[in-house]
């Protein structure tokens, strides 16, 4: 019998986001399973995504890196706790990019790894989360902590008030 998949997630009960295989951020479908590296061309600045869009506040990145889904979602979280679940809170980047893996002690030949977690490639100026309907101080000190959780060194952003 095959198992019951619910609509929000779980599957008879069980949670996917408790299993450190699955992760709450990742592609439904891709073209293509596996990925080649890509060359990082000198990490120049982003072009896509550099304003606010869609809230008040938001935290830039200031350095390139590959944030993996789970510290995606450990910044989600410690927005959310901060600010006590008020306001709105967007995720201005998606985990698209697989990484693969050889499992340890495995010689060389036999193929590229398995996939093992997906990451967002992020260059320098990059929205990465948005804010809106929270105070001006509540929202500076969730982003303060949520740019604690993240691989890059990152920059809060007021818009301005026209």
């Amino acid at each position: 019998m095959a198992p019951l998949v619910l609509r929000c997630g779980y599957i008879r009960g069980r949670s996917l986001t408790r299993n450190p295989k699955f992760s709450m951020l990742q592609p439904k479908k891709q073209k293509h399973r596996k990925m080649q590296k890509g060359r990082s061309r000198g990490r120049l600045k982003e072009t896509r995504g550099v304003s606010l869009s869609f809230g008040s506040f938001g935290i830039q990145a200031r350095s390139a890196a590959w944030i993996t889904s789970n510290q995606i979602e450990a910044a989600r979280r410690a927005i959310t706790h901060s600010l006590k679940r008020e306001g709105k809170v967007w995720i201005r980047i998606f985990p698209d990019k697989p990484i693969t893996r050889l499992p340890p002690e495995v010689t060389l030949g036999g193929g590229k790894g398995d996939v093992d977690h997906y990451v967002a490639p992020v260059k320098p100026g990059r929205i990465l989360f948005e804010i809106d309907g929270v105070s001006r101080e509540a929202a500076l000190e969730a982003l303060r902590i949520a740019g604690h959780k993240l691989p890059v060194r990152t920059k809060i952003i007021i818009k301005d008030l026209i």
